[in-house]
């Protein structure tokens, strides 16, 4: 069940606080602070994740999941920014990071005693790092669109960045997910195969394939056929929104609105 109530802490708030700090001051902050500011809001979130794995009892849920793919979004954006100024997405990922942080403490999940299989953590880190590069990926994607659309209304882009540059760092990315994507359905497999009961092929398993399934027909028509554009770029949303739906979807159904209706 959802956990009812859970203490005040003030370090989700001190996340929050640091968020938003480093994002109206790293235009402010010199190359070497701006580094240490996304370091110590990084550390922050992520010791914040820690908690909520290491509480007792330990809690699961879909917030807690996307807190943890927006930590890899902000950690891809960290290391971006060492190439690259990105002051398009800065208050993106900083309202994502907030607002996630916050999200897992309203809503932990539910509790998990126990694990039932020890391949059970890989596929969480598989997991957790896939959602995180395709949600990079996502999240370049729009910042492509929004490129090209300045370019066509003949506006200078402020934030630097070449489109044929963003465009090729979008399907890199892609391509990481699809990777980390593949891994993780193994590991799936594997931790099925481990237990008494075969594969249940919940709608978790079909929209992870679904999606799995979209992003290979994707990077191959990238490959053979060299797809682009509007094309290229909503069948990665097709392909990120199955997998939303994949396990953040059903979740926040089975905690959130079926939990509202018993």
């Amino acid at each position: 069940m959802i956990l009812a109530s859970t203490p005040t802490h003030a370090l989700p708030f001190a996340v929050v606080l640091a968020y938003a700090a480093w994002a109206w001051g790293q235009p402010r902050l010199s190359t070497g602070l701006s580094r240490w500011a996304l370091l110590l809001v990084g550390l922050l979130h992520l010791t914040v994740l820690h908690r909520h794995f290491t509480a007792e009892p330990p809690t699961f849920g879909f917030a807690l999941a996307l807190s943890v793919t927006v930590w890899w979004v902000f950690c891809v954006f960290a290391l971006e920014t060492r190439l690259h100024t990105q002051a398009a997405l800065r208050w993106t990922v900083a309202g994502l990071g907030a607002g996630a942080v916050l999200l897992a403490e309203q809503l932990p999940g539910t509790i998990h005693p126990h694990l039932s299989s020890p391949w059970l953590p890989l596929h969480w880190a598989l997991g957790f790092a896939a959602y995180g590069l395709i949600a990079a990926a996502v999240a370049h994607a729009m910042w492509l669109q929004r490129t090209e659309r300045r370019i066509r209304q003949g506006k200078a882009d402020a934030d630097g960045m070449p489109l044929l540059t963003l465009e090729r760092m979008t399907f890199r990315f892609v391509g990481m997910g699809f990777v980390l994507l593949s891994a993780t359905v193994l590991a799936g497999g594997v931790f099925s195969a481990g237990m008494e009961t075969s594969l249940v092929w919940s709608h978790k398993t079909l929209f992870t394939l679904l999606s799995w399934v979209t992003m290979g027909v994707l990077l191959w028509g990238r490959w053979r056929w060299g797809w682009r554009g509007r094309l290229a770029v909503r069948t990665l949303y097709v392909a990120a929104g199955l997998l939303l739906l994949g396990y953040v979807g059903s979740r926040f159904v089975l905690e959130v609105l079926l939990q509202r209706l018993s």
